[in-house]
């Protein structure tokens, strides 16, 4: 990590520290939405125009390494740092009636879509959406293929060919990934465009059968906001 990694401080909402190692890795605390200090909408903005603004904090944040609001670091994992885009527009992903102890950010956040949105497999994705991933680590330590939730970003934008281009952290910041479900196996086309990024590091020890792109280990995606 860079001596002076790069910081980028969110307006509008007081977030919480949380422990949190990794995207997935251990259950995290609930915490009641009253620890979360949102600032006051006026005049409830379109669906549109929060869609937009979802978009436009989540692009602030590329390339940051340290994530804070209101002087307070916020977990910096690909659960916390979406969590983080949807706070500033008066959207706690965390807060559900759903009670489960073992429950990682990305459980939680999936808990929240069930009851206040809508889990889905396409074709229609927006800007703004969620997308969920499975197996992108070994979250339960026994080497096999069975480890759901443990990755989410948002999306930023639909190319022409159908590439979906979503920010998250996977590795060291927060990045632009693609990843196309026509071509899920495909990395890269003859002509160097890249179709689906590895989220998913390989290791020597993996199966055959286990994926590392982005389309092969997508497993739907979730919409928050009206269409």
């Amino acid at each position: 990590m860079s001596a002076n990694p790069r910081r980028l401080t969110l307006i509008g909402t007081t977030v919480v520290i949380l422990t949190l190692v990794g995207c997935a890795s251990t259950p995290v605390a609930r915490v009641p939405a009253s620890r979360f200090e949102v600032t006051p909408v006026q005049k409830s903005p379109s669906a549109t125009a929060t869609r937009t603004g979802i978009v436009h904090t989540a692009t602030k944040l590329l390339g940051a390494r340290l994530i804070e609001s209101n002087g307070r670091r916020v977990a910096y994992d690909c659960a916390g740092v979406t969590r983080a885009i949807y706070l500033e527009h008066g959207i706690d992903l965390y807060n559900s009636s759903t009670t489960d102890r073992r429950a990682n950010g990305v459980r939680l956040i999936y808990n929240h879509m069930r009851q206040h949105g809508r889990l889905h497999q396409g074709p229609t994705v927006q800007p703004g959406d969620l997308v969920f991933f499975d197996n992108t680590w070994d979250f339960n330590g026994d080497g096999m293929l069975n480890d759901p939730l443990t990755h989410v970003g948002v999306v930023e934008r639909i190319e022409p060919d159908g590439t979906v281009v979503f920010i998250s952290r996977v590795a060291e910041a927060v990045e632009r990934y693609r990843m196309n479900l026509g071509l899920p196996h495909v990395h890269k086309t003859a002509d160097g465009r890249i179709l689906n990024d590895y989220i998913r590091r390989k290791r020597q020890t993996d199966p055959e059968e286990m994926g590392h792109l982005a389309g092969e280990l997508f497993t739907f995606y979730g919409t928050r906001l009206p269409q």
